[in-house]
């Protein structure tokens, strides 16, 4: 039975909502927001993304095993999207609010709101996921939901990335109100696009339960060689657009001088970022087409890395001056191409190696699968974001809060080592990521 166009519409608002607005923000704004606006310490900063994803580790394989033995009338993992919605805005907002308290007051707010976010995007996020894996048992239709839900993130993240700072002018203020604002708003669009997910979805295939909690499924996933290799090729593709996202703030500011305007058109780092977006969000829906041409998923991802590696390296040797803008963009969009062909084929790998999973061991472990792309889109995106915080600080970029007035401060022991960090960030960094991945897929066990 072929599946509605209007579901196929459902699942991608749900990434539209989690990739293109939430996980959007907090991988391209957060590094920046946290060190400039909210008045964190570099130190501080990195820690605290690392805490996080340490705690990750844990709860997202919980929260996979959880979901994969819910039963309600909403289904197994379309509830936790359903009542999950309110609370995923709600954190979202909180967590972009600078409260008016000293460094230490801040650090404690800081610390809880984004562990807190992390547990409301677990809820949400592991089970959107898993759904992939129960809607449809048609291989092309998971491809086709795959793009959509692609296309849906990169399309809301093109959207948000260029109107951010024509938002932030519209509100007004400083940073700290224009961050605290946007937060309501965005956040507010992100809950519906959950709850619209959970109710326009479908749950076609009954997973095959456990009859009991155990931890068995936890050591047969150690003993899955598909899911150990694919776990590794998603850390590194969210190494690999971490890096860029937790850094683009920093390109702009310290290596271009600020925003760049060109004919009208005001060029922040969410419009630089903007245009792999749009590519993204292009590419992303032509991954169907493209792997049938391939001849594998294995074989089209293994091209598009390619393709984001050697684009990579090229940016490095792009000039750092604002006058080329415009080839610097160029070069975003063809890395995009990569980004934009091998992000839907993973999610489809992932239903893979569920269904290697389910025939190997006899039950369903489908949410406890997906929680590790989950926690590999985490552990890659904030490990990045710190690692960018911690590198930055290395290179001599220093920021702290003043005692007395509780406004950021920003200092800088040798701008010269800072901008070759920033641009290195940006280009060698990514580019060794996307050889590894290379490299990681020759040894990938499914070739379908």
């Amino acid at each position: 039975m072929a599946v509605k166009l209007s579901e196929k519409i459902g699942y991608a608002l749900g990434d539209a909502a989690a990739g293109g607005i939430t996980w959007k923000v907090m991988s391209i704004a957060f590094p920046f927001f946290f060190t400039n606006v909210f008045g964190l310490t570099v130190a501080d900063a990195a820690a605290l993304m690392l805490v996080a994803r340490l705690f990750d580790v844990v709860t997202d394989p919980m929260m996979g095993a959880i979901a994969d033995r819910t039963q309600s009338r909403w289904g197994t993992y379309r509830p936790w999207l359903i009542f999950g919605a309110i609370p995923l805005g709600l954190v979202f907002a909180l967590l972009l609010y600078t409260p008016d308290l000293g460094p230490a007051g801040k650090r404690v707010y800081a610390y809880a709101l984004y562990l807190l976010m992390m547990v409301v995007y677990t809820a949400v996020n592991v089970p959107y996921g898993s759904l992939l894996g129960v809607m449809t048992d048609d291989d092309n239709e998971k491809n086709q939901f795959s793009s959509y839900r692609m296309v849906g993130a990169y399309a809301m993240g093109f959207v948000m990335l260029f109107s951010f700072p024509y938002l932030q002018r519209m509100v007004g203020g400083d940073p700290k109100h224009q961050y605290a604002v946007l937060g309501v708003v965005l956040g507010a669009v992100a809950a519906l696009g959950t709850l619209a997910c959970g109710l326009l979805t479908k749950e076609r295939l009954k997973p095959v339960r456990a009859e009991k909690f155990s931890f068995k499924p936890f050591a047969d996933l150690f003993r899955n060689k598909p899911w150990i290799y694919l776990t590794l090729i998603g850390i590194c593709t969210n190494f690999f657009n971490g890096f860029r996202y937790a850094v683009a703030a920093y390109l702009m500011e310290y290596c271009l001088h600020g925003d760049v305007t060109v004919m009208g058109l005001v060029i922040n780092y969410t419009v630089f970022m903007m245009f792999g977006e749009a590519t993204c969000m292009i590419f992303g829906g032509l991954c169907p087409w493209f792997t049938k041409k391939m001849g594998s998923k294995h074989k089209a991802f293994s091209w598009a890395a390619v393709i984001c590696a050697v684009s990579s390296i090229l940016f490095f040797f792009i000039p750092m001056d604002p006058a080329w803008i415009w080839v610097m963009i160029a070069n975003v969009i063809v890395t995009s191409v990569g980004i934009g062909l091998y992000s839907p084929l993973l999610w489809s790998m992932y239903a893979d190696v569920a269904d290697y999973a389910t025939e190997k061991n006899g039950t369903s472990s489908t949410g406890l699968i997906f929680s590790s792309g989950t926690m590999a889109q985490k552990f890659g995106s904030a490990i990045s974001g710190a690692l960018v915080a911690m590198l930055l600080g290395v290179a001599g970029f220093i920021s702290s809060t003043d005692p007395v007035t509780g406004e950021t401060v920003i200092s800088i022991t040798d701008m010269e080592s800072v901008q070759t960090m920033i641009w290195s960030l940006f280009s060698l960094f990514p580019a060794a990521i996307a050889l590894l991945i290379v490299l990681l897929l020759k040894l990938y066990p499914i070739k379908k």
